[in-house]
């Protein structure tokens, strides 16, 4: 089986060198048969990969712990359900999945992406066969997920805090996202390189550019679920380096969609876009080397490491080769159209874009310091979280409030009796709001209550917008208000999925600003039948339970709880002892109120030999507004990426007639 998944994975790399060499030259001399030929290597490393990536799975699934990695990261005792999870769990498994959604998505795209052009396609081949082969490369002949040793009795099994539901969803959309960012790369460099820097490449590829982005949006949220669930320290995002990894291209895409909105519309900011692209590429791979070099110490990383320095060449190369290519084609890119006004739709998507890309490369200067730090001293230093809450309070209050301007504005110009009469309902209902939070005593945060404030002048600024496009389709087709919504939506699905993806950034706001600037927090040492109060809430210890539980011994205090008279449940948080692991991990306990969208976080942070136990209990407001944001999201980036038979059937006129204009 071992010799099998081996020849599957030296199969797949000389399918994409193949497709690297065979395609740049076919390109660059115009061979059709040949660009066919490199395509089919394409689609047959796909292949290979699939093969190489069952062998894995089966040996999961098997128990055979003559592979490696198998004994390093499974054990007997371990559920199915986690042992196949082990597939992302450890480093060269996790290469393999890369390698696996990589060529996946390089077969669909290039198989449906026609309209990008052939000249373009033909280049976009050999570029993600290059992308493709650094990631065979290392798993030929660095890291194997195939390699063999004399069978153990039991592996090692699976780090504890990735035995959760969560494991098998969230590295899996997070690759999706990661890799999927490889598309709209490959098409701005291979449109470059064949000197078409039209929109068809943005248009070939918004799609996999919405999905890409979609999956990661998803991915830390359930990412930042997992944390809030499993780790047991009562938060959800913490700026881990690696956590800041998957956010640093997630806000680079942000960006990027907007912009080639300016660059569709008004033929603005071609050259900006390609770079946004390409800056969001290299910190995909910037995300992964950080996981896999063992240059930092992180629950998400995988400290033993020698592809560290691969990685960290090939960014090199990426980013010299891309932005070389870029200047190279200088003249081609720059635009005809200029920014009219400053008051206008294009400027705050500008604006918009520089807060996006500001905070991005601030978060990447925090994670990298340390790095530079130890490096050139020799000491240790660290980039706290006042470093990040400043920036992000910095830059992100002013992006929250552009999501309610950016809508309001006309394009080109707009005057500013037009946007006073605009502004007069989102403001009001914001002023008002403001007011009313003083008056109720939330002053004690500011940033809380401006959080709140903006949040309410964008969801306002939504909801006019949908009023009016409502009420205009309704008077043109003379239909009720429900079909008329209907209609709105279903004829500029980007427009209005856009908003619907707004107002969840708007939960998201409201739900992190209620759990951190409000949050509740007690710690006590509790006695049998002690008790300790956390926001009106009596919180009585009544012992400790002890059981087994498949591969592990589970240890839970019993603490019920009470508000007022009304007795509201008991609860049990406690710590898990892993047998194979030998690991200890915390579980919590959460009381979630469905009415108030907050939740009573309880960790039980030392289990005393004496019976007492060291309690300590969060309430954390309005977190909830948090885990449904990312359900509103995902109905926008649904909305969205829904095909749009009238946008299609425009676009293929648009560039016929282009076509035949050239």
């Amino acid at each position: 089986m071992a010799d099998l998944g081996r020849v599957a994975l030296v199969t797949s790399f000389l399918l994409l060198v193949y497709a690297l060499v065979a395609g740049s030259l076919a390109a660059w001399k115009g061979r059709r048969r040949l660009a066919e030929s490199a395509q089919n290597a394409l689609i047959g490393s796909f292949g290979a990969t699939v093969v190489a990536s069952a062998v894995l799975l089966a040996a999961l699934a098997r128990h055979d712990f003559s592979f490696q990695y198998v004994a390093d990261h499974t054990s007997r005792e371990l559920p199915l359900g986690y042992t196949l999870t082990a597939f992302w769990g450890g480093q060269e498994g996790s290469l393999l999945l890369w390698l696996l959604v990589l060529s996946g998505y390089s077969v669909a795209a290039v198989l449906t992406a026609r309209r990008a052009g052939r000249e373009v396609l033909a280049w976009v081949v050999p570029t993600l066969g290059l992308v493709g082969t650094f990631f065979a490369v290392l798993l030929v002949f660095v890291a194997s997920p195939f390699a063999t040793q004399a069978a153990v009795a039991d592996g090692a099994g699976l780090n504890p805090s990735l035995q959760n539901p969560y494991m098998a969803i969230h590295p899996p959309m997070l690759y999706l996202g990661y890799v999927g960012l490889t598309v709209p790369f490959a098409f701005a460099m291979g449109a470059l390189l064949a000197r078409r820097t039209d929109e068809r490449w943005i248009v070939a590829t918004r799609r996999w550019t919405l999905a890409a982005w979609a999956f990661l949006g998803l991915g830390q949220l359930l990412g930042a679920h997992w944390a809030y669930v499993e780790i047991g320290w009562g938060g959800y995002y913490a700026w881990d380096p690696v956590e800041n990894a998957a956010l640093m291209p997630w806000l680079a895409a942000t960006a990027f969609l907007h912009s080639v909105m300016i660059q569709e519309k008004r033929g603005m900011l071609k050259v900006w876009n390609v770079l946004l692209v390409v800056l969001a590429f290299c910190l995909s791979l910037f995300g992964t080397f950080l996981t896999r070099s063992g240059i930092i110490q992180s629950i998400h990383s995988f400290t033993q490491s020698s592809i560290g320095p691969w990685f960290l060449g090939f960014i090199c190369l990426i980013t010299a080769g891309s932005l070389a290519l870029v200047f190279a084609r200088l003249s081609l890119l720059r635009s005809k159209t200029r920014l009219e006004s400053l008051v206008s739709r294009e400027a705050t998507f500008l604006y918009n874009n520089l807060l996006l890309v500001a905070l991005a490369l601030t978060i990447l200067w925090g994670v990298i310091y340390p790095i530079l730090s130890e490096a050139v001293t020799g000491e240790a230093a660290s980039v706290s979280k006042p470093y990040y809450n400043f920036f992000l309070h910095t830059f992100g209050l002013p992006l929250l409030l552009l999501m309610g301007i950016g809508p309001l504005v006309a394009w080109r110009r707009a005057s500013l009796r037009a946007l006073g009469r605009t502004f007069l309902w989102p403001l009001g209902a914001a002023v008002a709001t403001g007011i009313g939070l003083l008056a109720a005593g939330a002053g004690s945060s500011r940033i809380g209550v401006i959080a709140y404030t903006f949040s309410v002048f964008v969801l306002a600024s939504i909801v006019l917008e949908f009023v009016r496009g409502t009420s205009a389709r309704r008077a043109l087709g003379g239909v009720g208000w429900p079909a008329a919504f209907s209609s709105l939506i279903s004829r500029n699905r980007r427009r209005y999925g856009g908003y619907v993806v707004h107002a969840a950034v708007v939960l998201l706001a409201i739900g992190v600003a209620g759990s951190s600037a409000y949050q509740t927090v007690r710690e006590a040492r509790l006695q049998p039948g002690g008790s300790m109060t956390v926001a009106g809430d009596r919180l009585v210890f009544r012992g400790f339970q002890t059981r087994t539980e498949g591969n592990h011994r589970a240890i839970r205090a019993l603490v019920d709880v009470y508000r007022g008279g009304a007795y509201l449940g008991r609860y049990r948080p406690g710590k898990n002892q892993y047998f194979a692991e030998d690991q200890v991990s915390n579980e919590v306990a959460i009381r979630h109120d469905l009415l108030t969208g907050g939740d009573l976080f309880l960790i039980a942070d030392q289990v005393n030999s004496n019976g007492s136990i060291d309690l300590k209990a969060l309430q954390k407001p309005l977190v909830n507004l948090i885990w449904l944001a990312g359900l509103v999201f995902l109905g926008g980036s649904l909305i969205a990426l829904w095909p749009d038979a009238r946008e299609e059937r425009r676009l293929a006129q648009r560039y016929a007639d282009a076509a035949v204009r050239i």
